[in-house]
């Protein structure tokens, strides 16, 4: 199982994107998943989790810009998680990528979604 996320771009410093995760299988349904970001020569860091009952947490950099929602199936089969993101930054320029919070249930990283915040 391999996790896609979409909706990366170019913008510039203020403006806004909103990035989009499909994860099939109950399994992502019933597991905190998260948004992970990673900058070149960094590592791959978490950004935002979610639980199933939509509690959430950020890293401090992002509060009061970045909101990660999820939506899943009536049948737990389909799982989508949302990373939208307001008043980028440079510094929010990363690759990004999502996944299960907890390394035991997650999925093969896919190829993530750029971002790139740049006047």
């Amino acid at each position: 199982v391999q996790l896609q996320a979409s909706g990366g771009g170019l913008v510039q410093p203020g403006e806004s994107l909103r990035l989009s995760c499909a994860a099939s299988g109950s399994i992502f349904s019933v597991n905190h998943m998260a948004w992970f970001r990673q900058a070149p020569g960094k590592q791959r860091d978490v950004v935002a989790t979610i639980t199933p009952r939509g509690t959430t947490t950020y890293v401090d950099s992002v509060k009061g810009r970045f909101t990660i929602s999820r939506a899943i199936s009536r049948d737990s089969a389909e799982n989508t998680v949302y990373l939208e993101m307001n008043k980028l930054k440079p510094g929010d320029t990363a690759v990004y990528y999502c996944n299960a919070l907890i390394p035991s249930v997650r999925a093969t990283w896919g190829q993530g979604t750029q971002v790139t915040v740049s006047s």
